[in-house]
């Protein structure tokens, strides 16, 4: 990026703030789930229980995630994005105790998983429309490329950090998230958003369902946000991960921890290189690539038996994924009025939720089925095969050209 941009945004003290809520959300989010994946599987050994806390968490963030986006576009984003860093804490803080109290369980984790579903639903909405409110429209693909950056450097250090602390005990690492989630709730809640905001029109089904109606009768954006969410609903591996690290490349939770770091690696050195080399020509074909590079790389890692190919695997898919989380979400806020953000956004969560969540509860039963080395092959030959679909099913996404366009 050149300097006189880079100061551009480092100026925008509130875009900062927000930069710094989330880098310090993210990581304690990252070490949380380590944490919990780990204490889960040592308590249970089961790659459904995996699967498990993936659908836990997805079931609430699907049925609340429309409301949530309506209240994102009728009340303070900032608040709604700062209670649910403080709801977060809470699980921190009672995850913390139930360990210290030897009364941590299979059913615990899975309630907390809910919780944490729950505040990620309303989260997540607001977040992403609250960022088009803090920088102007020009520095705004810069500004999600420079942001992810900051979450990705957050996910390669939350989940190392989680791997090496949690030899120190569970409490530990609750106990640093806690404190993480803290300082991020005190800096979400001091954002000093523009007077201007949002119209508030009158709740009815009509409004809650709007971001659904609207995503669906533009079918550029239709297809950019469904191509993520089969993309990783089938190529995703984040759940078995622990079963790679313990059973099958014997590494223990730090090898875990670097495992499930190696995606944020490629993932924040593609987004260095997109905030310095922006997306500016052939924005669809390359979202496409993108999305069958990162198929092809969950392949590799499904046959590889070696930690470090296993690990460069997961780098490569975290950098693909980067390019198509940029693409998409620029097109996303830059294709969506204001006043229709939280709604669209909310909409976009569902998906993603659907890519992560229960990507991770699909992965769970397919490792049950047929063990977890055909699972991670199936869902990559799957991804690899979307993309290449998806060019027929959404021309106009195969071959839209610059980010910005009409809205």
């Amino acid at each position: 990026m050149p300097t006189n941009q880079l100061s551009d945004l480092l100026c925008q003290r509130d875009f900062m703030r927000l930069w710094f809520a989330r880098v310090a959300g993210t990581g304690a989010s990252q070490m949380l789930m380590v944490a919990l994946a780990w204490q889960m599987y040592d308590l249970t050994s089961s790659a459904w229980d995996l699967g498990l806390v993936g659908l836990f968490q997805f079931v609430p963030a699907l049925l609340l995630a429309l409301p949530a986006g309506h209240l994102a576009d009728r009340v303070r984003r900032d608040r709604i994005v700062s209670a649910s860093l403080a709801l977060q804490a809470l699980v921190a803080m009672v995850l913390l105790l139930a360990s210290l109290s030897s009364l941590v369980g299979r059913e615990t984790l899975l309630a907390v998983s809910v919780m944490l579903g729950a505040a990620r639903a309303f989260q997540m909405p607001a977040q992403q429309a609250l960022l088009p409110l803090l920088v102007p429209t020009a520095l705004l693909p810069r500004a999600m490329a420079f942001g992810s950056a900051g979450m990705q450097a957050a996910v390669i250090g939350g989940p190392a950090i989680g791997g090496f602390v949690y030899a120190l005990g569970a409490s530990v690492v609750y106990g640093v998230c806690a404190l993480a989630f803290a300082v991020a709730t005190l800096l979400a809640a001091s954002l000093r958003l523009p007077a201007a905001q949002p119209a508030r029109e009158p709740v009815s089904l009509d409004s809650v369902f709007a971001g659904l109606r609207f995503i669906w009768n533009r079918k550029l954006l239709l297809g950019a946000i469904s191509l993520d969410l089969f993309a990783v609903l089938l190529g995703g591996a984040t759940a078995l991960l622990p079963i790679f690290a313990r059973d099958l490349l014997e590494v223990g939770p730090a090898g875990l921890g670097v495992l499930r770091a190696a995606p944020a690696v490629g993932a924040l050195i593609m987004s260095v290189l997109l905030a310095r080399w922006p997306v500016e020509r052939a924005a669809g074909p390359r979202l496409l690539a993108a999305v069958a590079v990162y198929g092809l790389a969950m392949i590799v890692f499904g046959l590889s038996r070696d930690f470090l190919l296993s690990a460069l695997a997961l780098l490569v898919s975290g950098a693909a994924d980067m390019v198509n989380v940029v693409i998409r979400q620029s097109l996303v806020q830059l294709e969506t009025p204001d006043a229709m953000r939280g709604r669209v956004s909310a909409v976009n969560s569902i998906f993603i939720g659907a890519s992560n969540q229960l990507g991770e509860f699909e992965s769970g039963v397919t490792a049950q089925w047929w063990g977890p080395v055909a699972s991670v092959l199936v869902g990559g030959i799957g991804t690899v095969l979307v993309a290449l679909a998806w060019i027929r099913l959404f021309p106009a996404l195969a071959s839209r050209n610059r980010l910005a366009g009409p809205l």
